[in-house]
């Protein structure tokens, strides 16, 4: 199945960085499952509120830059944070990255590259699993966030 993006994903990419929309373009096009452009540009008060939710851990996202977005799966008509279907999502994500010469960071595992990574839905969920050993190894927290990407310049 082909899927596209729709006008509220559109409207979310709006102000993002040219070269992360391309990827993100392409990956809906190649992806196993659907998914929606949940967050691209956020504002300062909109970040603040993430944060104070416990949404977001920092007021230096790279939202608030256009540099980062967040690609939830869509699943029976409605956006749904699982596992399964976000490392499908990865792994588009790595290919459309790979083809298009853009590096970026996934919140899966912050301290690779996505290219760095096997691209397979099983690869990339063990890199999860490893990135939260070398966290935990090192007596620090492991903050994962699946659904977030974001453009290494």
């Amino acid at each position: 199945m082909t899927y596209s993006l729709g006008k509220r994903s559109r409207a979310e990419l709006t102000g993002v960085d040219p070269d992360l929309v391309r990827t993100v373009e392409r990956a809906i096009e190649i992806t196993s499952v659907d998914f929606t452009v949940h967050d691209g540009i956020r504002t300062v008060a909109e970040q603040k509120r993430y944060v104070a939710e416990g949404v977001s851990w920092t007021m230096r996202s790279k939202h608030l830059e256009g540099r980062a977005v967040d690609l939830v799966p869509w699943i029976n008509g409605k956006p749904r944070w699982e596992w399964p279907p976000i490392y499908r999502i990865a792994a588009a994500m790595h290919q459309a990255s790979a083809e298009l010469g853009v590096t970026l960071r996934w919140g899966g595992v912050w301290d690779r590259n996505l290219g760095d990574l096997a691209g397979t839905p099983a690869g990339l969920e063990e890199a999860v699993a490893d990135y939260v050993a070398r966290r935990r190894a090192a007596g620090k927290r492991a903050s994962i966030d699946g659904p977030h990407y974001e453009i290494v310049r």
